[in-house]
């Protein structure tokens, strides 16, 4: 496994959300019973993940699961389309002892949600880390290879309850800081990570072909005015 890609930490928050636009199709030369992901991960304070990703495999287009603790619980009936964008949330509800992953196609409107139950005696609600980026699994090699889309990540948020007295409620902020996470093994990646910018006080990047080999170093953002 080759991750890289960026974190945030938000141990106040309840919620995890971004917009992943599918920009173009590169081509899938994903090898032989390997598959990519493109992450939205949020790990609890046991360092559990949870993740709502976008999975390409070397015999599909792509599509979106909802994850728990490495599992595949839940595909989603979207999938994915060039010139599409997705809003990914995953959600926790603690007192209803389950989480929220919620995916909307903000072309079309289609909606599609999965609730997943959990034994709050196991598992703390309490968010410790946001991550997003890329992760390969190559069974065939060593090296990580080719992307199959160009995205766009963008609206990356965490979300508060804003109403004690009502627990559904939750309002998103932006991050204001990125830091960099390498969990591979690789000593380059065949991506790139580019177009850093804040659109409507909410960070957004591109992940693309290219050569990427040293780190995304510490980004801060200053808020729109």
């Amino acid at each position: 496994m080759h991750q890289e890609g960026v974190r945030s930490e938000r141990p106040q928050s309840v919620a995890i959300s971004d917009v992943i636009k599918v920009v173009s199709d590169l081509g899938n030369k994903i090898p032989d019973k390997s598959w990519m992901l493109y992450l939205l991960e949020l790990f609890n304070k046991q360092h559990i993940p949870v993740e709502l990703n976008l999975i390409c495999s070397f015999n599909d287009d792509g599509k979106f699961h909802a994850i728990f603790e490495g599992i595949n619980r839940y595909e989603f009936k979207i999938k994915p389309i060039v010139g599409h964008s997705y809003l990914r949330q995953i959600v926790m509800e603690p007192s209803k002892h389950r989480v929220v992953y919620r995916l909307m196609d903000e072309i079309s409107g289609q909606i599609d949600s999965f609730f997943f139950d959990v034994d709050e005696n196991l598992f703390d609600f309490s968010i410790y880390k946001h991550f997003t980026g890329l992760e390969w699994h190559n069974r065939v090699g060593n090296i990580p290879y080719q992307i199959r889309y160009e995205v766009e990540i963008s609206n990356l948020a965490y979300g508060i309850h804003d109403d004690s007295t009502d627990l559904k409620s939750v309002t998103y902020f932006p991050y204001n800081q990125l830091t960099p996470d390498d969990g591979g093994l690789a000593k380059n990646y065949p991506a790139s990570f580019h177009n850093f910018e804040t659109r409507n006080g909410f960070i957004a990047y591109r992940i693309g072909p290219g050569k990427h080999n040293m780190g995304i170093v510490n980004k801060f953002f200053k808020p729109d005015l």
